[in-house]
């Protein structure tokens, strides 16, 4: 399963956004609050519980040129990537959250519409961090 969060524009510099986004610690910053609990963080990885008690791990999984990466961790309930992808402009950088996973087709139904608006989230979440 594929899902493309929104486009955002960042009023900051790549190599900025790269440093927030590579220390797992700062993830909790861009998650919504009131639908996760228990999250957990080293620079490498992060680990949270979303409603209905699923356990989501990220871990980092590097960086090149425009695309920041991060994978499932063991006790996520599937095997999935996500890719940071940032274009530097002129004076900001635009970004999207780009997720591939192993989902049955069963689970895409459930799953599919909640992680575009968590990514959505995080996105609009990254763009106000770098706002102020």
């Amino acid at each position: 399963m594929i899902i493309d969060g929104n486009k955002v524009t960042v009023n900051s510099s790549k190599k900025d956004i790269k440093a927030f986004l590579s220390d797992s610690n700062n993830l909790i910053h861009l998650l919504p609050q009131n639908n996760i609990s228990d999250f957990k963080s080293t620079t490498e990885d992060c680990s949270f519980k979303v409603q209905g008690g699923i356990i989501i791990s990220l871990v980092q999984d590097g960086i090149d040129g425009d695309n920041l990466f991060l994978k499932s961790g063991e006790k996520s309930p599937f095997p999935f990537r996500l890719t940071v992808n940032l274009d530097e402009k002129e004076s900001s950088t635009e970004g999207y959250i780009h997720f591939d996973g192993e989902v049955n087709a069963f689970l895409k139904m459930m799953v599919e519409k909640p992680l575009k608006n968590l990514f959505n989230y995080m996105s609009d979440k990254l763009k106000e961090h770098f706002s102020k």
